[in-house]
């Protein structure tokens, strides 16, 4: 089922989902079963796998030379997303992204998805490998979400790369794309944001997913400021508790986002990583209340394979 459909089901109820990482290469899909298993209680209608991009290592042959090798570190999404349906019969999200992949191949890909019964996507530009000062993009490959995005709403429309197709199927994808409550890091100000957001959503986008942040007031004018620009699609939060103290360093540094100074001050005054982590989930359990009673369509948890706390979070508002 679609995500949009979820939503108008549900009626008005905020309903719970989250987003998790595939396996490492060499695991087992046991260790995705595992940090599921916990969350099922509360009723998911979906649950989003990421895609990583590959990056660089180096391997050291016996003459001491190095050698460059791209290296896919969690290659399997369309797989991982393909066991959840068949294990927990919910909705599976896949996310698409442009890096490392050919036009062709992100076709290929689509075909995929569609042939497994799975109605949605989110569309992202992906971020650049850790060797890259930015992103560059793979030859042949999409250099902007809104061209993946454009992609994918030519396959629903029966257009594909190659026109010489007779009778193409037309796909039926519902297509999330990413939102910035405090701007995207490489957008030079907030109204330029928008309007890369209004031009995606105009393309076809369905939802959007929120960067994570921890002050609702960040979102409600997110959310206001889309629909004043006329973007009335479905705006999900995307949230993370704090559990440790590096945190507050590395979220603002990886995510580009503010943390409040009264939550800062509460990490800082504790005497334990135990408490930190107490004073992150109590932040985002009132954090929830709060965008519950707003109105948000979906609470959308990033779990990073670690669903303990988000089982308490939820236990408190679902």
């Amino acid at each position: 089922m679609k995500i949009i459909d979820h939503i108008n089901n549900a009626e008005g109820k905020t309903l719970f989902s989250f987003e998790l990482l595939p396996p490492i290469k060499g695991q087992s899909i046991k260790g995705i079963f595992d940090a599921i298993d916990p969350l099922m209680e509360f009723n998911p209608p979906f649950i989003d796998v990421t895609y990583l991009r590959e990056d660089y290592i180096y391997k050291q042959h016996a003459n001491g030379l190095l050698e460059k090798v791209a290296y896919r570190k969690r290659p399997s999404t369309v797989a991982t997303c393909a066991a959840i349906m068949n294990k927990y019969k919910v909705d599976a999200v896949p996310h698409l992204i442009c890096g490392g992949f050919t036009k062709d191949e992100t076709e290929n890909a689509l075909i995929d998805l569609q042939f497994l019964g799975i109605d949605n996507v989110l569309v992202l530009r992906g971020d650049a490998r850790k060797s890259d000062n930015g992103f560059i993009p793979t030859p042949n490959g999409h250099a902007y979400a809104s061209e993946l995005l454009q992609h994918v709403v030519n396959m629903n429309n029966g257009k594909y790369l190659h026109d010489d197709m007779e009778s193409a199927e037309k796909t039926d994808f519902c297509i999330g794309v990413a939102g910035y409550p405090e701007k995207h890091f490489e957008s030079p100000n907030l109204d330029t944001d928008f309007k890369y957001l209004k031009h995606k959503v105009d393309t076809g986008a369905d939802f959007i997913v929120t960067q994570m942040f921890f002050d609702n007031k960040k979102y409600a004018e997110f959310v206001e400021k889309c629909r004043t620009n006329g973007i009335n699609v479905p705006i999900i939060p995307g949230l993370k508790p704090i559990t440790n103290s590096k945190q507050l360093i590395s979220l603002p540094k990886i995510f580009h986002l503010d943390i409040p100074l009264e939550l800062t001050e509460a990490v800082q005054s504790c005497k334990s990583e135990k408490e930190v982590k107490e004073v992150g989930i109590e932040w985002m359990i009132n954090q929830c209340k709060e965008l519950k009673a707003m109105g948000a369509p979906v609470l959308h948890f990033y779990t990073m394979g670690n669903p303990e706390p988000t089982k308490r979070i939820a236990r408190a508002i679902f």
